[in-house]
């Protein structure tokens, strides 16, 4: 496959005032300034595949927000190179800002007070598409993301819901090969999130797009997302296999156990996570998983079992808990 963004000892750093509260300390700031350096990101390097959907995960300040402006030439780094799609983001040119697109779940795009469509028009006009083509695409996008009834109402009138739906279709009108997305699900319910994840994926069949997403929400990654790079501090922690994730910084299983109803001492067994009725739920570690299993099988009336990894979400937090150690 291509490599489609190629990230190398990217750096950003930031100067930034400091001084103690109270007005004698404001005064001496202006005589003595002093400041301290801020790494926001810190020597990071991957590299994107044609057609991969990439997460991109981390805890807030952690760097994605920085690291998705530099990819996209909102910000210079301070040192180190990348190159999407072949192009320096930060150069800004016309060729490359017509293939790359950035949604930002907290950042509009969308004009407040007229329609939704005369919005889209509006970049129609921005990127220099074709009608023909525009016309296209956009019967497209409002098939996918069930837009017909949205098209005329004024975007102030629009749910939180309708508006994300509506500033994803602006932000693919030009057709983008490449699509970094921050927090594009933020704020949303559970079924508008449903719907969202569904149709990046379908988008990303048809169009092998590549995407680099970033998510607080598990649940995205875990649906489209084979790979993910995780940040911490600005340095790039893990890249490889959602699965291999686990596997690494996974310490136990998690088993539940539904038997037939007879008392039993569940502590004798592995640490008791919950209870429900006849149903257990144990925590043990990887080692300890298939003694507990056998033992459980063969000292009780077992109407059903379970062995699962932790939840991704678990999973990550001990591993920026590892680094912060």
């Amino acid at each position: 496959m291509a490599t489609v963004v190629n990230v190398s000892n990217l750096v950003k750093s930031y100067v930034v005032p400091v001084r103690e509260a109270g007005v004698r300390a404001a005064l001496a700031s202006l005589l003595n300034r002093k400041t301290r350096q801020v790494e926001a990101v810190r020597d990071i390097s991957f590299r994107l595949e044609a057609g991969e959907i990439v997460g991109f995960l981390g805890p807030n300040g952690a760097g994605k927000t920085t690291t998705l402006k530099m990819l996209t030439g909102l910000l210079h780094p301070t040192s180190g190179d990348a190159r999407v799609l072949g192009f320096q983001p930060w150069l800004r040119q016309r060729e490359y800002l017509q293939r790359i697109t950035l949604v930002m779940g907290q950042r509009n795009q969308l004009v407040w007070d007229i329609p939704v469509v005369d919005s889209f028009e509006r970049n129609r006009a921005i990127y220099r598409l074709e009608r023909s083509a525009y016309r296209q695409r956009l019967e497209q996008l409002v098939e996918l993301l069930d837009l017909g009834t949205l098209l005329d109402k004024p975007v102030r009138n629009l749910s939180l819901g309708e508006r994300m739906k509506c500033e994803v279709a602006a932000a693919l009108l030009h057709a983008p090969q490449v699509l970094f997305l921050d927090e594009p699900t933020i704020g949303l319910d559970v079924t508008m999130q449903r719907r969202l994840r569904a149709f990046l994926r379908e988008y990303n069949e048809r169009t092998g797009a590549t995407v680099l997403l970033s998510s607080h929400y598990m649940a995205d990654v875990e649906a489209l997302c084979r790979r993910v790079l995780v940040i911490h501090h600005g340095r790039l922690l893990f890249d490889g296999n959602l699965g291999a994730l686990v596997q690494q910084f996974a310490a136990h299983k998690t088993i539940s156990v539904k038997t037939n109803g007879k008392a039993f001492e569940a502590a004798a067994f592995g640490e008791v996570v919950s209870r429900d009725g006849d149903r257990v739920v144990f925590r043990v570690t990887k080692a300890q998983a298939p003694r507990v299993t056998s033992e459980l099988l063969t000292q009780l009336e077992v109407a059903d079992l379970t062995v699962e990894d932790p939840p991704i979400d678990e999973v990550i937090d001990r591993m920026f808990s590892d680094a912060r150690a």
